[in-house]
């Protein structure tokens, strides 16, 4: 919309008091037709500001406050019952302020960052805006932000259930990357919402990725050794999550090997590990299995983190040992399936 010269109005929430549906900072961007894209309550509000906006931007950028506490429930106004009160940034299309901002939210989305300080149009001050200033202390009537890239996610593993996963976050906005060494299965219209999907077989080969520690990982190969080599590598990043798809038994294995490779303590591993793999939800099949893996790191990457099924030393040592009295072997677990 913005590219096609489309857009009319910005509205961005820039102030907060009491509940709301979203944060500070989220955005609604009004086209000239009614058609928008974000937004700013949880559906309240919307209707009411892009019918508006449009008019009200005629002579400028405006502050505009709406308030959801009311007494009587008869009256509810607009529909909304969140107890709070928002105030609403609504600044016209095509100025440079609009332009730079849209601009630093675009880059965001290549994995470029930003610092944006606003002066809002209010008590007699013009709109005016600043990407990636000098420090600036916070005043009344000055709204500073920090625009930062979506969630990473790297899926190594490009299988029929790893399509569910790479659905499932880019619904979150989360920008994916796909990584196999299989080129059947690798491909770029297999995974439409994918930002990337690389064929790659040494973890060497993704240095230009810059996977670090603002990522989130999952290894679903389904192959053991293609696990084991991605694991390997995915713990030296150190990222912020990281989850490994399987059978408790196998991922035992994996963990003990890597371990033993790596020259880490088996507690080194498991610290940086989540396994098996997201919320026990229950449920079965690959619809399940990637909204338990999702929720898992939504919550831990938000602080927000409950019960985990993440594996022990102590739990390596029981699930080896089990496997060890029933004859269990790296060889036999080769040609199985992770799940």
């Amino acid at each position: 919309m913005w590219r096609r010269g489309e857009s009319v109005a910005l509205i961005t929430l820039v102030r907060l008091e009491g509940s709301s549906y979203r944060k500070v900072g989220a955005r609604l961007l009004v086209g000239a037709d009614g058609q928008y894209a974000g937004s700013i309550s949880g559906g309240c509000l919307e209707a009411e500001v892009v019918h508006k906006a449009p008019w009200m931007v005629r002579s400028g950028a405006v502050i505009v406050r709406y308030s959801t506490l009311f007494d009587d429930t008869a009256e509810i106004p607009y529909g909304l019952g969140c107890g709070g009160t928002v105030d609403l940034l609504l600044e016209p299309a095509g100025t440079p302020e609009f332009q730079s901002l849209m601009e630093a939210l675009e880059a965001s989305l290549d994995g470029i960052g930003s610092r944006v300080v606003t002066w809002l149009p209010e008590a007699g001050q013009r709109l005016q805006r600043v990407i990636n200033p000098p420090a600036t202390a916070e005043v009344p009537g000055v709204f500073a932000e920090t625009i930062l890239p979506p969630q990473r996610l790297i899926v190594f593993g490009a299988g029929d259930d790893a399509r569910s996963m790479v659905e499932a976050a880019a619904l979150l906005g989360w920008r994916v990357v796909v990584v196999d060494g299989r080129a059947q299965l690798a491909k770029a219209q297999r995974f439409p919402q994918a930002r990337l999907v690389l064929v790659a077989r040494e973890f060497a080969e993704l240095e230009g990725l810059g996977i670090g520690a603002q990522d989130a990982l999952v290894i679903m190969t389904h192959s053991y050794e293609q696990d084991k080599a991605w694991l390997a590598g995915a713990l030296k990043c150190r990222p912020r999550y990281l989850g490994l798809l399987g059978a408790r038994h196998r991922s035992a294995l994996l963990v003990s090997e890597t371990a033993a490779a790596l020259e880490w303590s088996v507690d080194q591993v498991c610290e940086q590990l989540f396994a098996p793999v997201g919320l026990d939800l229950g449920g079965d099949g690959a619809d399940a299995i990637a909204l338990a893996a999702i929720a898992e790191m939504q919550g831990f990457l938000n602080g927000r983190i409950g019960v985990s099924r993440r594996m022990t030393a102590a739990m390596v040592a029981a699930q080896m040992k089990q496997g060890a009295q029933k004859g269990s072997s790296q060889g036999s677990l080769q040609p199985r399936c992770a799940l």
